[in-house]
């Protein structure tokens, strides 16, 4: 059953809760852009480790820089859905509270910080360097593309989702010119489609009978058809990072053979995500799932560090 949405979430002047209607523009703007959200944005630094630069200062002082500029970019993203969307998010129970959905901050003044923060953004990309600028570009006309048409083409709408992630890595790797594993690029389009349809059987089991009006593409799916879909990718998942870990290329470039051994750690998270999924009725934001489960945290925060330990100490000189 779909949870009870109070009067407040429907009157489009109606204050958030916790009394966020009498915050300052500035903090509302600042609350859009979603910053619990920016940990999605850390891929970034997947070229950093996995490209042996975790110790050149240039290197991660580029990574930061690419760090800020995707916070900055994902945010603008997030406040012309919140435009788009509003209508559709005051029915939602939770989304009904966010300052654009709610009434508090205005549509136009939304719009116009947004745009003058991706003039600023995308500026700075391109001071990166023009090819991490045109990654930069493609991933706001990605974002662009979905806000628009794609979010209401099956299957597309998750697949935009996914390719979104990749560029995130992709850029990572530019900004500081070192190439990045197609098997990395394969995991991470497969790991982002995985979140993206768990956040999808999120939706069409918290909205119930009232999903269609929140998400008019959520009548496309279904919990069993999302279940079969999650089943494949999850799988998928799983194999790609196994073939990642012991193929001749990451031996060769690691000059170690013990990135197999950081294995459990891809396998529990995923699985401790299906069970927050399925039994604790999570998968609506990954980014919250991620700071809030103690479990899920420890699990990715011990995977940086064997990750990092096998790269550069090469423990036991294999």
């Amino acid at each position: 059953m779909a949870r009870p949405i109070s009067p407040e979430h429907t009157v489009p002047g109606a204050p958030l809760r916790g009394g966020a209607g009498n915050r300052s523009t500035a903090v509302l703007l600042f609350h859009s852009l979603r910053p619990e959200q920016w940990t999605k944005n850390l891929i970034v630094f997947a070229g950093l480790i996995f490209g042996l630069e975790l110790f050149d200062r240039t290197a991660v002082a580029r990574s930061l820089a690419a760090f800020v500029i995707f916070c900055a970019l994902s945010g603008v993203v997030y406040i012309i859905n919140d435009i788009m969307d509003r209508e559709g998010d005051r029915r939602h129970p939770l989304k009904a509270r966010r300052p654009i959905a709610s009434g508090a901050l205005s549509p136009a003044l939304a719009g116009g910080a947004a745009a003058a923060l991706a003039a600023v953004a995308l500026g700075a990309a391109f001071s990166l360097g023009v090819p991490f600028g045109a990654v930069a570009l493609s991933y706001v006309l990605l974002q662009a593309a979905y806000s628009g048409p794609l979010k209401h083409i099956v299957i597309l709408d998750v697949l935009a989702i996914s390719l979104g992630f990749v560029l995130r890595a992709a850029a990572g790797a530019v900004a500081i010119q070192v190439p990045i594993s197609h098997w990395l690029l394969v995991v991470t389009i497969l790991l982002a489609l995985f979140l993206a349809l768990s956040k999808r059987r999120h939706e069409l089991v918290l909205l119930a009978n009232g999903a269609t009006e929140h998400r008019p593409i959520l009548g496309e799916y279904s919990p069993y058809l999302l279940d079969q879909m999650i089943s494949v990718v999850t799988a998928s998942t799983l194999v790609a990072y196994i073939f990642y870990c012991i193929s001749p290329e990451t031996i060769q470039k690691f000059g170690t053979d013990m990135l197999g051994l950081t294995i459990p750690f891809p396998l529990y998270g995923i699985f401790r995500y299906l069970y927050l999924v399925h039994r604790r009725e999570g998968g609506g934001s990954p980014s919250q799932m991620l700071l809030n489960d103690r479990p899920l945290l420890l699990c990715v925060a011990l995977w940086v560090i064997a990750v990092v330990v096998i790269v550069y100490l090469r423990p036991f000189g294999v």
